[in-house]
């Protein structure tokens, strides 16, 4: 195995951090590096056929990138510093902040309840529910989408529209209290796209692109269909030896759940932008990083963890997503020192993921307040 050392690290910095990737190989297939050998990647690989792309950051900087394996096992296609990968769960954390921008323009209230957006919706938790529930899955809307799948599997394939989507899926029995409990439930985040689409005028993933992802430059942050069949994108799998893949399918009325594709660049440069550049307002910020599941750690779109680092405590916009063969880690330090993402199209745990993550910032996670 052949690694980049320190010396030429320092010489060849510059040149890698424009785009010139140096590349090793490893015992899983080829490697896009750039930064000094990393001993805790190096033993993660060794001890498990890890496929994916990790990346570390200081003040939104990358300072150590690695592509380890593969993107397309049949046709031998190593994947790269920049090759996308789903994101799943990620989609919720940059929802959530195209909602915060509305409110910021007036056009919504993070506590208002729903019905003053979507009329037609059912008039007992219509009247009870805000988006301030929803983006943080504690509506008590059941998750009627998980049971009507299991009970008629065209539903999933079936072509709806976002009303249509709501009407089939979002209108069951509340199950608690708004704000009592924690769902993580898809209906949830249907319903979200729902009041986006009836607020701007646009589908959901024309106002992302408007309010968030153009506005952030994240030209590779997409959740268009045809890009889960890009020749780019990495390909999920279940298993690498042998290769067995899976079928990551997704209607547009999910994207805000878990529609979205991204790079390790775009998710740094999102972190950075967000938590650290004033993408956000002060007041906007505040409502993102309010833990408002305490059990959960969840605010509103992902978690907010408390690690504990060479003996001090620091708070960290925790994001992860979990889909059909991809996995993914996005740990941004909420002061903007520190950045860990992990992406992976190999089925691996969560669980894993996140102690991956941890051990790459020499962290330990402190438990729920």
């Amino acid at each position: 195995m052949t690694h980049l050392t320190r010396r030429h690290f320092m010489i060849g910095s510059a040149a890698a951090l424009l785009g010139k990737h140096a590349f090793a190989s490893s015992g899983f297939g080829s490697s896009d590096v750039i930064g000094a050998d990393n001993p805790v990647v190096d033993a993660f690989v060794k001890a498990q056929p890890f496929y994916g792309v990790v990346m570390l950051g200081k003040r939104g900087n990358p300072t150590y990138v690695r592509a380890i394996g593969m993107a397309n096992i049949e046709e031998q296609k190593p994947l790269r510093a920049d090759t996308p990968f789903a994101i799943a769960s990620i989609s919720k954390w940059l929802t959530s902040v195209t909602v915060l921008r509305l409110v910021e323009m007036g056009k919504l209230d993070l506590d208002a309840p729903i019905k003053r957006y979507l009329p037609a919706h059912r008039a007992d938790t219509g009247s009870k529910v805000t988006l301030r529930h929803l983006l943080s899955n504690a509506s008590g809307i059941p998750n009627q989408f998980t049971t009507m799948i299991k009970a008629d599997r065209s539903l999933f394939t079936a072509s709806m529209s976002t009303v249509q989507a709501m009407q089939q899926f979002c209108q069951g029995e509340p199950i608690f209290p708004p704000g009592s409990k924690f769902d993580y439930a898809l209906t949830n985040w249907i319903i979200v796209v729902g009041i986006v689409e009836a607020v701007t005028g646009q589908p959901f993933q024309q106002a992302m692109r408007n309010i968030t992802l153009d506005p952030l430059k994240l030209s590779a942050t997409r959740a268009d269909l045809a890009y889960a069949d890009d020749a780019a994108t990495a390909v999920p799998y279940a298993t690498i030896n042998p290769p067995a893949r899976k079928t990551d399918v997704r209607q547009p009325y999910m994207a805000a759940a878990g529609g979205y594709y991204s790079t390790a660049d775009d998710l740094m440069k999102a972190a950075q932008a967000i938590f650290n550049q004033g993408f956000i307002t002060p007041a906007s910020l505040a409502q993102l990083t309010h833990i408002e599941v305490d059990s959960e750690n969840y605010a509103l779109g992902g978690r907010i963890k408390t690690l504990q680092i060479a003996g001090q405590t620091h708070r960290f916009g925790w994001e992860t997503g979990r889909t059909t063969g991809y996995r993914s880690v996005l740990g941004h330090r909420l002061d903007g020192e520190d950045t860990v993402i992990i992406l992976n199209n190999t089925d691996m745990s969560q669980k894993t993921m996140d102690e991956f993550a941890y051990s790459l910032l020499g962290a330990s996670q402190l438990p729920a307040v």
